[in-house]
């Protein structure tokens, strides 16, 4: 049993880039399914769809023989949550990578939560 699935679920989708794999498998939930569609949204990897009851399959994308993604920064951890104002939401790469932010509406990027007005727990980096 891991405590912090999104953690889990991020560092076995930077791994797979590493292996250069072509897809991996997270075990599911609902919260980790939500980051997958969003990773898939912003392109950092290919598709993502639910298999059985308890897994996730992550497609991912290579340009080239290159990575998409190139790294992953989780920032709220469950020993220490990170929360932030709409007003002072991160910056990542100045714009070139995201800060997944958990809002009261559900994921979504620094930039749609700013554009939305909308603060919250500071889940992870992505660029």
């Amino acid at each position: 049993m891991v405590n912090d699935s999104v953690g889990d679920a991020l560092i076995r989708i930077k791994n797979g880039y590493f292996a250069s794999k072509k897809e991996i498998v997270i075990p599911y939930s609902k919260l980790v399914f939500n980051l997958c569609n969003l990773l898939a949204k912003e392109g950092f990897i290919g598709s993502c769809q639910k298999e059985g009851e308890r897994e996730v399959k992550v497609t991912l994308k290579y340009e080239g023989r290159e990575s998409v993604l190139t790294d992953v920064k989780r920032v709220s951890k469950p020993g220490l949550r990170v929360y932030q104002g709409a007003k002072s939401l991160p910056r990542v790469l100045n714009g070139l990578g995201i800060a997944i932010i958990s809002t009261p509406k559900g994921l979504m990027t620094d930039r749609q939560a700013r554009k939305e007005k909308l603060g919250g727990e500071v889940m992870a980096y992505v660029w």
